[in-house]
């Protein structure tokens, strides 16, 4: 399939229902869909925190409003 086709299949419904079962097969995952996350991987999450132990374990940003 070629990626003209690729994106026109992702972006307009009626030309994905007009494709064949082979054809949707071929089809590549949308880049924005939606991924699942497990709770485990979710538990390290913290407002922007990298892991400790990581190279870094500081804020991605400084901000003055809430975090002085």
């Amino acid at each position: 399939m070629k990626k003209i086709d690729v994106v026109r299949a992702w972006r307009d419904p009626e030309y994905r229902a007009g494709l064949s079962e082979a054809e949707l097969a071929q089809l590549p995952p949308h880049p924005a869909e939606a991924m699942e996350v497990s709770d485990e991987a979710l538990l390290g999450v913290v407002a922007g925190l990298r892991p400790e132990g990581s190279a870094t374990s500081t804020p991605t940003s400084s901000c003055d409003c809430c975090c002085a």
